[in-house]
């Protein structure tokens, strides 16, 4: 047994069932180590991009880490955008990088580069593996670390002779630590807060976010007035029938800033406090209002549904009903292919059990409050704002959930990010539709323009944002892939679309020219 299977041993004993791989010349021991090793599914992604975000997308529905293969410094340079969006999802994540042969790097070969430099911004644990008997231990402190609360990326740097020198069998995981309880003066804190008659907002993110959290913070909601309102940005939130729903913080910044308004004390449960995206002339980067009081009842490292828990008992939340969530959107009657149309259209045929993985950006930011009464899903989002990690998301999210239908709500702009998962749906055979809003730009920032202040932009401006000279062809895109599709210009033709790749298996592409 070389290093290399030690390391697949250990991963597969410890749970890592998947590999979203991208490999190279380094990496051939480790691939080859799979065919040897049952338990340890190879799923082939043409960029590691998409191998990234295939790695987060797993992990937000699996709750358990993939591995992904890369190929030294460039490889993982080309999978960065996506580790930064799943460090900020904190998904658990064992992302392996070859490297040249410890020997071999002081001879500085074109494809050296400083790997440790390039992981440490988007891990949460980095390691460079010395040696093969030790790589098994290596993999298994990388599980450890991956899955250590709240979640994040082990980056396990792998040299090629700790892969090909001999290794000493499978490494037992070290234990995982149990998460943190919040401390009693935050859940004092907090009731003070609740009983001050000023208003109170329950802001959830990460575990607090989920169908359980969101259930005990309704109770203390509905005894205390406070309100509930998620983070912008979410890793995943159970929803639909059966659920508590909750709203998001808008991204605009205005918006959000009047989505605070009046609000006299914001207590944390799993999230951050609400800052703008970015700077913006003349506007706040907090965005509370002046004199809002913010109070961490449990961060993300916490224990989150204690800290709820305890909070509801501090207030004598009473056990109550589940809200009335209204009744699911009727599929429109008209011809008109606007937002509000599609919005009701996916919220009137969202399958019971799907996954939603929504990188819509401007087109889409409606959509989420009219599913709220659809059929029980999950929705996962664009967690950090590196786009390009919606198809990928939905290639990984499909893996991790066989017999759930995957609905990606897509960008166009974002899309051609990572394109080439399209394949990997293919070759996989992954139970996904992906629907692609053509409006053929960067629509998003048109907006920014404005926000940022940069009025009456020119020709170069405006074209540096559109996608229209050419306009692409998505749907040849797609079947060049192996994913048959169709473009739909009116609501009939994309609710019929809709229908037939609900109804069908495998991989199907939605071209909606807006």
């Amino acid at each position: 047994m070389n290093g290399a299977e030690s390391l697949v041993r250990t991963l597969v004993a410890g749970g890592v069932e998947v590999c979203f791989t991208n490999p190279g010349t380094s990496e051939m021991h480790f691939v080859a180590a799979l065919d040897r090793v049952e338990g340890m599914r190879c799923v082939l992604c043409l960029f590691e991009g998409g191998a990234t975000g295939a790695a987060d997308g797993y992990a937000r529905m699996a709750d358990k880490p993939a591995s992904t293969l890369l190929h030294l410094g460039p490889g993982l340079a080309n999978g960065l955008a996506n580790l930064h969006n799943a460090r900020r999802a904190r998904s658990p994540l064992v992302n392996i990088v070859g490297e040249h042969a410890t020997y071999h790097r002081q001879y500085d070969a074109p494809l050296t580069s400083d790997i440790e430099g390039l992981a440490k911004p988007m891990s949460a644990w980095v390691r460079t593996g010395l040696s093969s008997a030790e790589i098994g231990r290596d993999g298994a402190d990388a599980i450890a670390a991956a899955r250590t609360a709240p979640g994040g990326v082990a980056t396990l740097i792998l040299p090629a002779n700790t892969a090909w020198d001999p290794g000493t069998g499978i490494a037992p995981v070290p234990a995982i630590p149990e998460r943190v309880r919040a401390g009693d003066d935050a859940i004092t804190e907090a009731v003070k807060a609740l009983s001050s008659g000023e208003p109170v907002l329950l802001h959830l993110g990460d575990k607090a976010v989920r169908k359980e959290g969101r259930l005990i913070a309704d109770r203390i909601a509905r005894k205390t007035g406070a309100k509930l309102l998620a983070m912008t940005s979410n890793a995943r939130i159970d929803r639909g029938v059966g659920t508590v729903p909750i709203e998001r913080l808008p991204y605009p910044i205005d918006q959000a800033i009047e989505a605070l308004k009046g609000f006299r004390h914001i207590i944390l449960i799993g999230a951050t406090q609400p800052v703008g995206f970015f700077a913006y002339p003349g506007k706040p980067s907090l965005l509370a209002p002046e004199g809002c009081r913010t109070i961490t009842l449990a961060t993300p490292e916490q224990d989150q549904i204690d800290a709820l828990e305890r909070l509801a008992e501090a207030v004598n939340a009473p056990e109550a009903a589940l809200p009335d969530l209204g009744a699911r959107p009727d599929i429109p009657t008209s011809n008109k292919l606007d937002q509000d149309a599609i919005g009701a259209v996916i919220g009137a045929l969202i399958p019971e059990g799907a996954v939603i993985c929504d990188e819509s950006l401007t087109t889409g930011r409606n959509y989420f409050g009219l599913t709220k009464a659809s059929a029980p899903h999950s929705w996962l989002q664009l967690s950090g704002g590196s786009i390009g990690v919606g198809i990928p998301m939905a290639t990984g999210a499909a893996v991790a959930s066989p017999g759930r239908k995957v609905i990606n709500l897509q960008a166009d702009g974002s899309g051609l990010y990572t394109v080439q998962a399209l394949w990997t749906q293919a070759r996989e055979r992954l139970d996904v539709v992906t629907v692609v809003w053509s409006n053929r730009a960067y629509a998003i920032l048109r907006g920014e323009l404005a926000n940022v202040g940069a009025h009456n932009p020119g020709p170069k401006a405006i074209g540096m944002l559109s996608l229209d000279d050419p306009a692409i062809d998505w749907v040849s895109l797609a079947q060049g892939f192996g994913v048959d599709g169709r473009r739909v210009e009116t609501l009939p033709a994309f609710i019929d679309a809709l229908k037939h790749g609900i109804a069908e298996k495998g991989p199907y592409l939605i071209e909606v020219v807006l």
